[in-house]
């Protein structure tokens, strides 16, 4: 019953995420989440905090681990801000600097959710169409009237734009705030962080969703000069002071901590996505440079829909986008060496019957 819907209710238009399925024989390469564990130290900190603090409230301020990324990127925790998801960090930062009567910037193939915020928040908006090669022109990024926010690498193509490129962007918009969403750098070559001291119009969001393997846990973060951060953190407290709970603070900045196991996970994914990437050229298939823990791909005889739609009747969930003009391609998740063999072994069938 609509009659006693808000104008926001009534023009959001939600965030679809990837198909989930129940089941012990789904393989699941649809949502770019880490195929390993997360490190042995988060579930020691977890059973810790469980035994102890649970019926405490959780820290308002989430100190302790905005000291810990801090350390992680040498700056100090009063550059970080940490939110329920890098999902919350994004809304949080459209309500924070994004205005409703400033057009904001976007390339058009992204994350969706940057068009549900905008929608819901009433912002207005311009998308820009990508290059041919999927990258994204950066002078169509200059000069927002509102702002600018895009992921680095992208999503869904998995295209990296490097860190000169974003200085462009950032100079070109000195008296506006560029975000830049990191959510997979850490398969890629270089954070924009380290541009944070001298831009102080530059956000960097970033979660613990895919490198650290804690999706289940809702951490994301976001890095820039103190005044934003300070902005974030009004927002936050305006709605709710205890967004991030005694589980989640504990075990994220267990993850945080050790490097050496986020490393060691990062270069695992990364030697599966390389040889991955050269069996789907082996079957005909064109695949964009990932520098993310996934490929995107199109054969040249099959189209996207199908391929996808098969292989779910295999019990294999991989994502299509029906956007021109990906709507040829595949999006496919970097799962454990075994997980590949085996979605390869179901995508010869497919192919074979086609």
């Amino acid at each position: 019953m609509t009659t006693f819907w808000s104008e926001m209710v009534k023009r959001a238009t939600p965030y679809v995420p990837g198909k989930q399925m129940d089941g012990e024989n789904i393989l699941k390469l649809n949502t770019n989440e880490n195929p390993y564990p997360p490190s042995p130290k988060v579930f020691q900190a977890i059973e810790k905090e469980l035994k102890t603090s649970l019926h405490l409230y959780p820290s308002p301020t989430v100190d302790s681990l905005r000291q810990a990324i801090g350390q992680l990127y040498d700056v100090p925790k009063e550059y970080v801000f940490v939110g329920n998801g890098s999902d919350e960090v994004l809304a949080f930062s459209f309500m924070a600097f994004f205005e409703r009567g400033e057009t904001i910037i976007f390339p058009k193939i992204t994350y969706s959710f940057y068009e549900v915020y905008a929608t819901l928040f009433n912002i207005p908006y311009k998308q820009i169409e990508l290059n041919r090669n999927f990258t994204i022109p950066l002078e169509k990024l200059f000069q927002a009237e509102g702002g600018v926010i895009f992921p680095n690498p992208n999503a869904p193509t998995s295209l990296y734009m490097p860190l000169q490129d974003i200085v462009e962007v950032l100079e070109q918009n000195r008296h506006k705030v560029v975000i830049v969403d990191e959510a997979y750098i850490d398969f890629a070559e270089q954070s924009a962080v380290k541009l944070v001291e001298k831009y102080d119009n530059l956000l960097v969001i970033q979660t613990t969703s895919k490198s650290r393997a804690l999706a289940g846990l809702r951490v994301g973060f976001a890095i820039g000069q103190p005044h934003l951060i300070e902005a974030l953190i009004r927002i936050k407290d305006s709605m709710n002071s205890y967004t991030i709970d005694r589980l989640a603070i504990v075990g994220a900045k267990a993850a945080i901590n050790d490097q050496q196991y986020t490393k060691n996970t990062i270069n695992k994914i990364l030697q599966t996505r390389r040889w991955s990437r050269e069996k789907l050229r082996e079957m005909g298939f064109s695949v964009l440079p990932s520098q993310t823990n996934f490929l995107f791909a199109e054969h040249y005889l099959y189209d996207g829909l199908t391929l996808q739609q098969k292989l779910q009747d295999m019990n294999v969930l991989i994502r299509h986008f029906n956007v021109t003009p990906i709507e040829n391609y595949i999006r496919i998740t970097v799962g454990t060496d075994e997980q590949m063999e085996l979605f390869f072994k179901k995508l010869q069938k497919v192919i074979e019957e086609m």
